[in-house]
Order: structure tokens, then C-alpha cells, then sequence
């Protein structure tokens, strides 16, 4: 079934936290974890976070992010809570200006299919302004192209919209910008059963979970890639 537009979470998906703002206290608790493991600390965050029985809040949610992150990091267990209370309170803006390993070729890869793409984000205002920054991808507006980023038919942010994943109206917003209809054919891509598999759900759309290390709670329902590249294949392309 070939695709009529793919719609992309921004965290998880192509950005991460940045690396100046969470290695210093980690490197203070002595480690030093490359750019891989962060990513794949990233991931298991987001998998406890998808198998919690009540669901995150936004004023905690940072801090609830990153006590599985800093476990994931090599962080022991009995100093993971005071080490995220630490980061909290240290990590202002919760920047996630770092772009993924190969997210670019993956983004490259997914434009190749030639349907509408665009980014729809649970943010706080930035992620458009990043996106751009780091040279992954840009908006029409302002249409001054990125050299050797990849151009959006839309970049949605929560905080800009006033709504958010897994709120299917978010989605009905990046569908409208791009004239494209809802449904099966229409691909959201994201990281979070909570917010990106429920909410595609929610909204009509086929969700596809982008789960490196298998790491899904409930994973029967819905396919799963382990990097942005491997989608033009998932999608027939």
C-alpha cells in the first residue's frame, strides 16, 4: 500500500537530547557514553515510560525521563533518582538540538518516495528553529532553503498549535497544511506508543514505531522500524 504522505515525530525520530546539556553531570558521576548510547538510552526511557500505568505529567515529565535515561547511561539504580533530580533542575530548555546518527540519510531516504512529508512534534516552541539550526529539514516558511537539509511540506509544534499527541486533532492540522486526506495511507512515524501509535491510531493513520532495540510493551498491533532508512522499504518504495 503505497503511501500518500508521511507525517514524523521530531524526538526519537530525527533529534536528541544535546549532548552538552546531559554529558557534563553524567561525566560528573563518572561516565562518559558516546553518542550511541544516549540514543539507546533515549529509547529506554521512552519504553518505561509506554509501559507506566498512569500516564506521564507535564510538569514531571522531564524528570521522569530521566531517571530510566541515566540508568540506561550506566547510572546504578541507587543513584538514578538523585542524579535525574540533579539534571532536572540543571538541563534548562531540555534542548534537543542533536540530530540522530544517520537521521539525515534516513530523511533523505524518506523524501525519495516523493509524497508529502512533514513533522508533527509534542515541543515547546523550538523544534523548528532546531530542525533548521542542525541542517536536518526546514519549512516553507520562511522558505530560505537549507543547503543540504531536506525541505517539509510542514513543521507542527504542540506549544505553537496548541495541541498535542496523541490528540488526533495535531494531526488533522499537518493533514490540512499538506492538502492531503486522512487515512490508512497516511504513515506517522514515531517513537512513543503513548503518544505516536495511539495518536496516529486515534487520527486514522497507519502508526509505525520507530523501536531500534525492541523495546515496544505492546508491539503485535502496529509495524516497527529500527531506522528511518529502513521506511521506504516498510512502504513499498
Amino acid at each position: 500500500m503505497a503511501p500518500t504522505a508521511i507525517l514524523l515525530d521530531a524526538g526519537g525520530v530525527l533529534v536528541f537530547p544535546a549532548p552538552a546539556h546531559v554529558l557534563p553531570p553524567l561525566r560528573e558521576a563518572g561516565l562518559d557514553p558516546d553518542l550511541a548510547t544516549l540514543e539507546r538510552a533515549h529509547y529506554h526511557a521512552m519504553a518505561v515510560q509506554d509501559a507506566a500505568q498512569v500516564p506521564p505529567v507535564s510538569q514531571t515529565w522531564w524528570h521522569d525521563y530521566l531517571v530510566p535515561y541515566v540508568a540506561a547511561c550506566g547510572v546504578a539504580q541507587d543513584q538514578c533518582e538523585a542524579l535525574a533530580d540533579q539534571m532536572a533542575s540543571r538541563v534548562v530548555g531540555r534542548s534537543w538540538a542533536q540530530a540522530g546518527l544517520g537521521a539525515l540519510d534516513g530523511l533523505r531516504a524518506v523524501a525519495g518516495l516523493g509524497v508529502p512529508i512533514g513533522v508533527v512534534s509534542n515541543s515547546d516552541g523550538t523544534v523548528e528553529a532546531d530542525l533548521r539550526s542542525i541542517g536536518l529539514c526546514y519549512a516553507p516558511h520562511p522558505a530560505e532553503p537549507v543547503p543540504g537539509a531536506v525541505p517539509m511540506g510542514v513543521i507542527i509544534d504542540s506549544a505553537v498549535v496548541g495541541v498535542a499527541k496523541p490528540d488526533p486533532a495535531i494531526f488533522a492540522i499537518a493533514l490540512k497544511a499538506l492538502n492531503v486526506p486522512a487515512g490508512p495511507n497516511v504513515l506517522h512515524v514515531g517513537d512513543s506508543l503513548r503518544y505516536d501509535v495511539a495518536g496516529a491510531l486515534a487520527a486514522g493513520l497507519q502508526p509505525v514505531h520507530m523501536d531500534p532495540f525492541g523495546l515496544c510493551p505492546a508491539p503485535d498491533d502496529h509495524p516497527h522500524i529500527r531506522r528511518l532508512a529502513d521506511l521506504p522499504a516498510l512502504a513499498g518504495g
